[in-house]
């Protein structure tokens, strides 16, 4: 195991400690850093996303900005604006960053904003980038968003265009914990309240250097993807676009529109993220298949008939893990 993958491997162990019973969510959040990738959280109030989120950004040795995210919103308060000064007399605009302008971004409920917010915030994923006025600024070289969301049935949301939905590499939900970690999170704070929490102990002395992300990024396209492997990511994407080659599935039925060539890519690029995770040199199908449910799950369109039948997007994952064959 190399330097880079032991620094990495020791950043999961650490987030895991702050954070009790999502280890789902901790390995997600990783593999979209590896994968210059972003991550969107789904769960209801209180399941931790935010705190995920602030865990693992303690741990690395770069800048961290949170954005509110709330129905007055505006664009200026995530992009930064050009403000009115004069200096020596002269008057002129600077621009003044927002919060948008760090290395990780936490955008916290991100589905209670309005369109145009919306809208700064695709810029920023998809290019890197932030146009206010007549001017582009360039976001930082190690770039991530990391939203989180209520779910659409709860007060005050929105639902997420879905060119925005396409642009997050991965979508994570977030679960209730079951019994063992409820109890570990009680502890887990209340050691917190009497400051004798070793896990924040141990975030003051380990920090991970951006450099060293980086080196990870450069390692994954060396990681060997078989032609056996690249036909099952494309045979799991088409489903989704023609699901009638399986018949015998319930995918007709349920998918209205499939997911768009991102899809192929994403799955390509994190189940080679996750294989590196494992130390191993090369892709198998079942890398493939642990990264399925995050990445095509929010990458298709339900129908009328699977909405009223009770299916979400889990069992229409399932449906195609059941179906589509290795090879």
């Amino acid at each position: 195991m190399n330097t880079a993958q032991q620094a990495i491997n020791q950043l999961i162990a650490q987030t895991e400690q702050n954070v009790i019973g999502q280890s789902h969510v901790v390995q997600a959040l990783v593999i979209g850093l590896l994968t210059n990738g972003h991550i969107l959280l789904e769960g209801l109030p209180g399941t931790a996303k935010t705190r995920s989120v602030k865990s693992l950004a303690n741990l690395l040795n770069a800048s961290f900005g949170r954005i509110q995210f709330t129905p007055d919103l505006l664009p200026s308060d995530v992009t930064g604006t050009e403000v009115y000064q004069e200096v020596g007399g002269k008057p002129q605009l600077n621009f003044q960053p927002g919060p948008i302008f760090n290395s990780i971004v936490l955008a916290d409920e991100v589905n209670r904003a309005p369109a145009k917010v919306q809208a700064a915030l695709l810029e920023a994923m998809a290019e890197g980038t932030i146009t206010v006025g007549d001017k582009t600024h360039q976001l930082p070289e190690l770039f991530m968003v990391l939203a989180t969301q209520n779910p659409v049935e709860q007060e005050g949301t929105y639902p997420l265009p879905e060119a925005q939905m396409d642009r997050f590499i991965m979508k994570v939900t977030v679960e209730y914990p079951e019994d063992d970690a409820e109890r570990d999170i009680i502890r887990l704070v209340r050691s917190e309240e009497m400051g004798e929490n070793k896990a924040n102990d141990t975030i003051k002395m380990f920090n991970l250097e951006p450099e060293l992300v980086i080196e990870a990024r450069q390692q994954l396209p060396k990681i060997i993807v078989s032609e056996l492997v690249e036909n099952y990511i494309v045979a799991l994407v088409m489903a989704t676009r023609k699901p009638q080659r399986y018949p015998e599935s319930s995918l007709s039925a349920w998918i209205e529109v499939g997911a768009s060539p991102r899809a192929s890519i994403a799955l390509d690029k994190c189940a080679r993220a996750y294989a590196w995770l494992q130390g191993r040199d090369h892709v198998t199908p079942d890398d493939v298949r642990a990264m399925v449910p995050f990445v095509l799950g929010h990458r298709f369109s339900l129908s009328y008939d699977a909405l009223a039948d009770g299916i979400d997007h889990h069992g229409v994952v399932n449906e195609l893990l059941d179906h589509v064959e290795i090879g």
